[in-house]
């Protein structure tokens, strides 16, 4: 699904990521630890293809194709779907319409999705105004239904989120994340077979991972990925040694 080939980036004059090498096979969610300012949001963009993120060495494939310099907008076409840590309040733009633009032309049921992220009573608001953490973060999963991405980058899906709104925000991220299982879509109105879909989720306290099934964890550590094994056992160990520890010990 995505495979990333010594991966270099520079944000400013600064390098930020050196000789990433990651690869997230179709059907997989990977976890991506890692302390602040290590780089983990810039790998995020990088694959998004956000401006300010200047690659300076290797490659981005998705589903076979050279993403690397692509455009975002192709990008999103093509399968990718990002979930950002803190997006920007849109004004003059409802939510419903956002949905609606983010379902690319395909025929989404609005309000059914909504209902089903406990969203409804704020579809016809301007997009995050006034919303709470976890309003935003329901916001943001309900674009990504529409979208129906291949590929979805979540960058700290549990930030500033209570228990309550964390357990819907797995089950949600589960339902897109549904791995050849027939269920009702709340976007159309057949049972429908879904495509296997691949996860890159960022998260700094772990909760997520009660609610989500990991394949494998990463550590980035400054602008390197250090550690690749199962996501439950490096938090265990960066919460009981730290993230110097850890990654000394996978050296």
């Amino acid at each position: 699904m995505l495979i990333i080939e010594d991966l270099k980036v520079e944000v400013g004059d600064t390098e930020i990521l050196q000789n990433v090498n990651l690869h997230v096979p179709p059907g997989e969610t990977h976890i991506l630890f890692g302390p602040n300012g290590s780089g983990k949001t810039s790998l995020m963009m990088t694959i998004m293809g956000f401006s300010g993120y200047k690659v300076t060495g290797g490659k981005i494939t998705f589903k076979g194709e050279d993403v690397t310099y692509m455009p975002i907008h192709e990008r999103a076409r093509l399968g990718i779907g990002v979930l950002f840590q803190r997006p920007p309040t849109i004004n003059g733009l409802s939510t419903r319409r956002m949905v609606e633009i983010c379902a690319g032309g395909k025929k989404v049921d609005v309000d059914a999705l909504s209902r089903t992220l406990r969203f409804d009573s704020f579809i016809e608001r301007d997009v995050n105004h006034n919303l709470s953490g976890g309003e935003i973060k329901r916001s943001e999963l309900l674009q990504l239904s529409a979208q129906q991405p291949d590929l979805l980058l979540l960058d700290e899906p549990e930030s500033g989120v209570d228990l309550e709104s964390i357990a819907l925000l797995g089950d949600s991220i589960n339902s897109l994340l549904n791995r050849g299982i027939k269920r009702q879509s709340p976007c159309h109105t057949t049972i429908m077979e879904r495509t296997p879909k691949s996860a890159l989720v960022i998260t700094h306290t772990g909760h997520i991972l009660d609610y989500i099934t990991a394949d494998k964890g990463q550590v980035l550590y400054k602008g390197k990925l250090r550690c690749s094994r199962n996501a439950r056992e490096i938090l265990k160990w960066i919460r009981e040694y730290g993230y110097e520890e850890c990654v000394e010990c996978s050296a």
